[in-house]
């Protein structure tokens, strides 16, 4: 069997479809990468908190790496699914040997609140995307105001934390957090940019009033205190007086507004329970109310149910019966040759590292699939006609790398480490796909 000959799709040009297909191209498999975005990259470019230059430029140099394999083509602007400019159907239907779907979570994961089409309340991908300037998000106008509440314990609600003080100014930002203090998922790496905001005369009553809930669960609430405070010894300098503070065992029930405009949070207090060695937070039916500008979920998020595979509740519906398991774990999902890695097998799962592994694992399952069939002949004039009549710019890697050099010299003409261009518009007039208006 001529393994060169065959050729696999790949949906989504994060980490775990960029390692995904590097694997694969580098086993001579032919890929055509399509990505929604102009630039490759995913979360890694564009999930990111702005200021971690260092670790985005060496991301950026790998995925440079694995866009130069010449059995790699790219092709960017182009969205697959039900609404997009291809669905999925139309690519199945072109001849790939198979498809591998690594386009994330780009569904807006709620919790079907009353309030929730306020103005002033938002979902953390909108605001990470805005700050990292990936359009059209970048374009959109937030109402943040001076007293925000950010809904999540994890690195996501630290990040967002920050930009809401050091960026938006806000005097006043509240983690809302349904569990207990020893329950938070930040790292220490991530909240020592946050910590040093932390209002400890708060902190030190807000531990006060959840104690007896850690009490009934025998949790010691100096466990859950050093959790927090670890990072303190490195916390960043201060660049104003804005306040951060927790209110802890605590649930959105609801957000309550005036003329469209959001004015308050409505919150259920919990207790903890102890359930399948896990702890969980329990609502008491007891609620109260707090004055805020605005809201932020940092809850997760969930796959696009319109992209054209199977859901069920934030996730593809993977094979429970996979053929090619890879480490006990399937990357298959319901339809045939369709495989499925990083967050689009997974939502929220993990980092950029675990992105990659995820999608090279997903690539090995591919690749045993591979080796079950005989090479496809895909119809690229087929692709080539579709595209054509799109009546929109294609993006290459070729116009990627010229994108790229034309940022970094306007960095360097500002002084500054990175420089993006933050519309569609402008990236694609100075690659000169569309005329300057």
């Amino acid at each position: 069997m001529n393994q060169k000959s065959h050729h696999i799709a790949v949906i989504g040009a994060g980490p775990a479809g960029l390692f995904g297909a590097r694997e694969l191209a580098n086993q001579g498999v032919k890929v055509t990468l399509f990505n929604r975005d102009i630039k490759p990259g995913g979360l890694a470019e564009y999930g990111i908190y702005p200021e971690k230059h260092a670790m985005k430029e060496g991301l950026r140099k790998q995925f440079r790496g694995a866009l130069e394999n010449p059995n790699l083509e790219y092709y960017g602007n182009i969205v697959i699914g039900d609404n997009g400019d291809i669905t999925l159907e139309e690519l199945r239907g072109m001849g790939f040997s198979a498809i591998l779907v690594s386009a994330g979570a780009q569904g807006k994961k709620w919790l079907g609140l009353p309030g929730e089409d306020l103005e002033g309340a938002h979902h953390d991908k909108e605001v990470v995307y805005a700050y990292n300037k990936l359009p059209p998000f970048s374009q959109k106008n937030f109402r943040f105001g001076k007293r925000c509440a950010v809904i999540g314990a994890g690195n996501v609600m630290v990040d967002v934390a920050r930009h809401l003080i050091n960026v938006q100014k806000a005097d006043e930002v509240i983690a809302v957090v349904r569990r207990g203090p020893g329950e938070v998922n930040f790292t220490k790496e991530e909240m020592k940019h946050l910590i040093g905001y932390l209002d400890m005369r708060e902190f030190d009553s807000e531990l006060e009033r959840v104690l007896p809930a850690l009490n009934a669960i025998g949790q010691d609430p100096e466990m859950g205190r050093q959790k927090i405070m670890e990072s303190m010894s490195k916390a960043d300098p201060k660049t104003s007086d804005a306040k951060f503070r927790f209110e802890f065992l605590s649930s959105p029930a609801g957000m309550i507004g005036e003329n469209g405009v959001l004015t308050q949070l409505e919150l259920e207090d919990n207790i903890l329970v102890e359930k399948d060695g896990a702890i969980k937070a329990k609502g008491t039916g007891a609620k109260r109310r707090i004055d805020v500008d605005s809201v932020i979920f940092a809850i997760g998020d969930k796959v696009d149910e319109s992209f054209g595979l199977p859901t069920d509740g934030n996730e593809f519906i993977k094979n429970k019966e996979p053929r090619f398991p890879v480490d006990g774990v399937s990357y298959e999902s319901m339809v045939e040759g369709v495989f499925v890695g990083g967050w689009s097998r997974k939502a929220s799962e993990g980092l950029v590292g675990y992105a990659r592994k995820d999608g090279t694992n997903a690539s090995k399952a591919l690749w045993e699939y591979l080796q079950t069939k005989q090479p496809a002949s895909v119809n690229l004039d087929n692709l080539a006609a579709k595209m054509n009549g799109l009546n929109k710019p294609i993006v290459t890697k070729e116009d990627v790398k010229r994108l790229e050099a034309i940022e970094a010299e306007e960095a360097q003409k500002r002084g500054l480490e990175e420089f993006k261009f933050a519309s569609n518009e402008e990236m694609l007039q100075v690659i000169g796909l569309i005329e300057t208006a």
